[in-house]
């Protein structure tokens, strides 16, 4: 997809893709330096868009391991499906269902999840549901990172994942934080 397509698709769809940039390679490169992958086995990535951070993803996982992208956008869906890797499980669907999926897929817990969702835009109520669900479903050990451009939800975070911490990365349009929490 091209980055002018990408725009495109993101302007119409705002509410859902919650940008209208790509995140950045320092972006994508915050977002998955909190997993280990030499151990990760069940990775999740959460709001996959047309897969930039799947690829940084992909690239790092190990040949066992086994990634749940979500993505409710079709065009991007359509994007994600044209990765040719065995490892990659694409969900179109609501992050809410999150436990049925890893149920599905045979997933006790995840090693890691890596977010993207444009929390903002959803209800205070949805983004808690979510949040929780993957603060169940993260192993122990395991670690939450979700990408931001403020902060107006850290106290929701700062409920559900105890001494959440950040990361800033001003290399990213707009400049982004990243939200991270081992459990």
């Amino acid at each position: 997809m091209s980055y002018l397509s990408f725009i495109k698709e993101s302007v119409k769809n705002l509410r859902t893709t919650g940008t209208i940039t790509r995140s950045s390679q320092a972006a994508c490169k915050a977002m998955v330096s909190f997993t280990d992958f030499d151990s990760a086995r069940n990775i999740i990535e959460l709001g996959a868009g047309d897969g930039v951070v799947t690829h940084h993803i992909l690239r790092r996982m190990h040949p066992d391991a086994k990634l749940l992208c979500f993505e409710v956008n079709d065009l991007f869906c359509e994007q994600l499906r044209n990765i040719k890797d065995d490892r990659l499980i694409v969900i179109q669907d609501s992050a809410e269902k999150l436990d049925e999926y890893m149920k599905k897929h045979q997933m006790k817990q995840a090693d890691s999840i890596i977010s993207a969702i444009p929390f903002v835009a959803l209800s205070k109520p949805v983004t808690r549901r979510i949040l929780t669900t993957c603060q169940q479903a993260l192993k122990e050990g395991g670690v939450f990172s979700q990408i931001h451009y403020s902060l107006v939800l850290k106290s929701i975070y700062k409920e559900i994942f105890d001494g959440i911490r950040i990361k800033f990365v001003l290399k990213n349009i707009p400049p982004a934080f990243i939200l991270y929490k081992r459990k």
